[in-house]
């Protein structure tokens, strides 16, 4: 192909040099004619020279290509035979190998069939052995049902029953052993825990009385403070509650009640009365009421010291306040916080030593007799009225659980609740802690002013004199004169029917009006 484009090249420069050549010899004239005719017969042979060349060199080029084409395929050609040879060698290699294990899968087989044939004989051996040796055993069966005179059944009854009693006895045995050790050791570690506890636990065993004393700076205060006629003796008392002995003991009087609260506030009353000079019936009531809010704000930061003393947070504000009251609350003559401040120690100690949670021991300790701070006032006991305020302020029912659970009315189900038993026994138990006359005494008192109060038209009612007299204020729009001696008359007869007393109790009711104005 490349031989046809050189000649055709050729050619056409042939044929432009004759037109050109013509067209100057046209133009040339008749002198250009035999030049012409020259160059002509010379660019024809250099046109015959140039294709000979050409066509020489086309030759050459075709001879030589073909020559690559046979060298190309010849190389291609060997490397395909190679290839094969190659891949003919691998598939022999793979038949061979394929021969080996199917030889070695015959001999596995054949092995395998020898080894089953085996198993089969050593299994019809075995199935014979076991039926010589069911025979065997049914016949000594047989023999011992003959001999011993009870039947396969009878006799495996017989066996399990006297195993059975064997077994009871001797489990019998060892689970008394067992408590009895568990009881020896856990008793051990009880008293050697509670002994710790009590030995770093120090605190005040001493009981309450029920009577404060007020010093005077002179023996004329004693004059000031009955008054004229006894007029400011008698407001006192009637006011606060209490009752005012005034005796031969030089510089002091004597204030006598069984609710400590009372005592504190006519107490204070006192005390302001004196400092102040001026003792009539008006400033009197003025102190009082002063004293009073001066006792609750005393109660309050009681409550909140006894909180810290005690190391229990988050308690709620109306519970403070009932911890702070309990200073005032008595109980065979024990002072309840100091005794709930004692239970919570040695309940934390216990816990402590147990391992046990000593945060919830210690305020469960502290709450367990919160109660006791409003069984003066409310129904009930001070177990009951405990959980109800315990509940009421969101305390756990863990906490709830230990006060109602610290005196045994309810089954202890947490270590917890266990701990402030033991706890408030110790501190109950501690030799000069409680007074059982004291608390019988003063429970009377309470009954007594219970019975007064309970009738329609009283306002207030105080057990004084020991409980040899019972002072009411009744209401003067509801009780008029005549019926005041009615009145007097029915509580009598109620206290006569409801109380064992020694001697007799004066009934000593007080009706007072009163008018204000005032001068502008």
């Amino acid at each position: 192909m490349e031989v046809t484009t050189i000649v055709a090249a050729i050619v056409s420069a042939v044929a432009a040099a004759v037109i050109f050549g013509v067209l100057g010899f046209v133009l040339g004239g008749l002198h250009r004619k035999k030049v012409a005719e020259k160059a002509i017969g010379s660019a024809t042979e250099e046109a015959k020279r140039i294709i000979s060349n050409a066509l020489t060199t086309a030759e050459t080029k075709k001879r030589e290509a073909i020559l690559e084409a046979k060298d190309e395929i010849h190389k291609e050609r060997t490397e395909y035979e190679k290839e094969i040879k190659e891949r003919r060698n691998e598939v022999q290699r793979q038949e061979r190998r394929i021969i080996q294990k199917e030889e070695s899968l015959d001999k596995k087989t054949e092995a395998l069939e020898k080894k089953e044939d085996a198993l089969q004989n050593k299994i019809r051996d075995a199935e014979a052995r076991l039926e010589e040796v069911d025979a065997l055993k049914r016949s000594q069966f047989d023999m011992l049902e003959k001999i011993s005179g009870f039947t396969k059944e009878q006799a495996k009854d017989y066996l399990i029953k006297n195993l059975e009693g064997d077994l009871v006895h001797e489990k019998a045995l060892k689970i008394m052993e067992i408590e009895q050790r568990t009881r020896e050791e856990a008793d051990n570690i009880a008293k050697e825990i509670i002994t710790t506890a009590i030995q770093r636990c120090a605190a005040d065993h001493a009981a309450e009385a029920t009577v404060s004393v007020v010093d005077l700076p002179n023996d004329e205060m004693k004059g000031r403070i009955i008054g004229r006629e006894g007029r400011n003796i008698r407001t006192l008392e009637s006011i606060t509650g209490v009752d005012l002995i005034i005796d031969d003991t030089p510089e002091a009087i004597t204030v006598s009640s069984f609710d400590p609260v009372r005592r504190e506030v006519a107490r204070l009353t006192i005390e302001k009365l004196i400092t102040d000079g001026r003792i009539h019936p008006s400033r009197i009531e003025e102190m009082f009421e002063k004293s009073k809010k001066e006792v609750d704000a005393t109660i309050k930061a009681t409550g909140e010291r006894a909180a810290i003393e005690a190391g229990v947070n988050g308690i709620n504000g109306e519970l403070i306040k009932l911890l702070g009251r309990l200073k005032y609350r008595t109980s065979y003559g024990q002072n309840v916080l100091n005794h709930s401040l004692e239970v919570s120690y040695l309940a934390g100690l216990m816990a402590a030593e147990l391992g046990a949670d000593v945060k919830a021991a210690k305020r469960a300790g502290l709450l367990h007799d919160i109660g006791k701070a409003l069984d003066h006032e409310i129904e009930g006991t001070h177990i009951s009225l405990g959980v109800e305020y315990a509940r009421k302020y969101k305390e756990k029912d863990e906490i709830v659980h230990a006060i109602e659970a610290h005196h045994g009315d309810v089954e202890a189900k947490t270590l917890v609740a266990v701990l402030v038993q033991a706890a408030d026994a110790v501190s109950a138990a501690r030799p000069g802690a409680r007074r059982e006359n004291i608390q019988n005494y003063i429970k009377r008192l309470e009954q007594l002013e219970e019975i007064s109060t309970s009738f329609p038209g009283v306002d207030r009612s105080f057990a004084i004199q020991a409980g040899r007299e019972v002072r009411i204020m009744v209401k003067p729009e509801a009780v008029s004169d005549d019926q005041m001696v009615v009145l007097a008359r029915d509580i009598s007869k109620k206290i006569e029917e409801e109380l064992e007393y020694p001697g007799q109790i004066k009934v000593h009711i007080i009706r007072e009006n009163r008018v204000f104005d005032y001068a502008k």
